[in-house]
């Protein structure tokens, strides 16, 4: 482990088991769906703090990572994954999260930008100083209560109705990967924004 790397991928979440099938782990779920389609699983790197497989996908070295952090210490992560896989442009880093700010199960692509008060970003940005690195958004839509019941939101289960709906959105989080693998994150984003 540890050559460089053309993509580095990055499924932010929680650990454990109270966080499965929130909101604020669709990030992670994607990464996990991305790996499950190769033959490897991911395996935890406890150095990089991360489960962590390295994949050839369409000619392409690709590493899949779901920090073991909590999610406002993912740059920790992140930043050491950057480090071990030597990524230099950040068009070569791409987070998957949850976004509060795009309707439920809604997939976008976007390539740097703001940081939407999402504190794994935030996390991310502290450690790496910058915001240029790209983005997989999977829409988990806004709470009914308003903005001020967000953080309850994204940390609570999703039932059961919707975990198909978020599940067929992380399959498309993952499908974005192999877009940019493949095409290029400006088609990507082409075909994404337009049409999730």
């Amino acid at each position: 482990m540890g050559s460089p790397c053309d993509l580095l991928v990055v499924g932010l979440g929680n650990p454990g088991d109270r966080y499965e099938h929130t909101r604020h782990n669709v990030g992670a779920d994607a990464a996990v769906i991305l790996s499950e389609r190769q033959v490897d699983p991911l395996r935890l790197e406890k150095r990089l703090k991360a489960h962590v497989g390295e994949y050839r996908i369409g000619g392409h070295r690709v590493v899949v990572a779901v920090p073991t952090t909590w999610m406002n210490e993912s740059g920790q992560c992140v930043s050491a994954l950057v480090r071990r896989y030597g990524i230099e442009d950040w068009s070569s880093l791409v987070i998957l999260h949850d976004e509060l700010d795009l309707s439920a199960a809604r997939v976008k692509l976007k390539q740097g930008g703001g940081l939407a008060g999402h504190n794994g970003l935030r996390s991310i940005t502290a450690h790496l100083h910058t915001q240029d690195y790209a983005r997989i958004r999977i829409g988990v839509g806004r709470p009914p209560g308003g903005a001020e019941q967000g953080a309850d939101w994204v940390l609570s289960k999703v039932p059961k109705a919707q975990r198909e709906e978020l599940g067929l959105a992380c399959e498309q989080a993952a499908d974005a990967v192999v877009m940019i693998l493949d095409q290029g994150m400006d088609a990507a984003m082409q075909q994404f924004n337009a049409s999730s």
